[in-house]
């Protein structure tokens, strides 16, 4: 079983404050996030969470947000903008959940509206898959000035079985669509949306829960001196270019 964000949040921080609500509609629980300590710095954490035993996952939604979780993680966001903390971002979610309560509570407006609020946030923003990142789902809170992923973490705009569902009517080829977007961290590092692939201990992060934070809470503090460096005006428009680059 791999670890999941408050395994790594229990595992890397300090201090760790969990914060709720959206102030709109309710709290998600598939979303979690809340003020933390890195190396004795504030900063704000926000991450999917799927939930182990079965009430757990249900309580959770399978870690598929609805928007009320998306707000909460707008509002955040804008706290830590306010307080000039970083933003460190976990995703690991097969997407946004598609529900038609989701769809009357604008789903796809929560989404876009994180993706504007991220873009323009004077902040850094360090963005990091450790499981699954599933389509706007995923998105939704990886706008981000540093994005890394787990060696066996996947990326993707929809299932390898969605895809080929829709592509060959059969989830058989499911391998030949996985090969064909390349939802592999490797594969996105060298197509340049992935700027670092944050190696697991051997066998897994499963395999060594402590050892996987370890490594990643390495990076993080590393990167976050870097990006320190950058005042608002060029942290904005290295993200600005960033995003600008993909496709290219």
């Amino acid at each position: 079983r791999r670890p999941y964000t408050l395994d790594y949040i229990e595992n890397i921080f300090t201090e760790f404050d969990e914060l709720h609500g959206d102030r709109h509609f309710s709290d998600d629980a598939a979303i979690v996030g809340g003020i933390a300590r890195l190396d004795n710095q504030p900063v704000m954490v926000i991450g999917h969470q799927k939930g182990r035993e079965v009430r757990e996952k249900v309580r959770r939604n399978f870690g598929m947000p609805r928007p009320e979780g998306y707000r909460k993680a707008c509002r955040l966001m804008e706290m830590a903008e306010r307080f000039k903390m970083p933003i460190l971002t976990f995703i690991d979610t097969p997407g946004a959940y598609p529900g038609i309560d989701a769809e009357e509570r604008n789903q796809s407006e929560a989404i876009a509206w994180n993706l504007r609020v991220m873009a323009r946030l004077k902040t850094p923003i360090i963005a990091t898959v450790i499981g699954e990142g599933g389509s706007g789902g995923a998105l939704a809170i990886g706008v981000c000035d540093q994005l890394n992923m787990l060696q066996y973490s996947t990326y993707a705009v929809i299932s390898p079985e969605g895809c080929a569902s829709i592509l060959w009517k059969t989830a058989e080829k499911a391998p030949d669509a996985a090969e064909a977007m390349g939802i592999t961290a490797d594969r996105l590092k060298g197509l340049g949306i992935v700027d670092k692939v944050i190696a697991e201990p051997l066998g897994g992060a499963h395999r060594d829960p402590v050892a996987a934070a370890a490594l990643i809470r390495e990076e993080l503090s590393s990167q976050l001196a870097m990006l320190k460096e950058f005042d608002n005006d060029a942290l904005l428009a290295r993200r600005y270019d960033r995003l600008m680059s993909y496709g290219l």
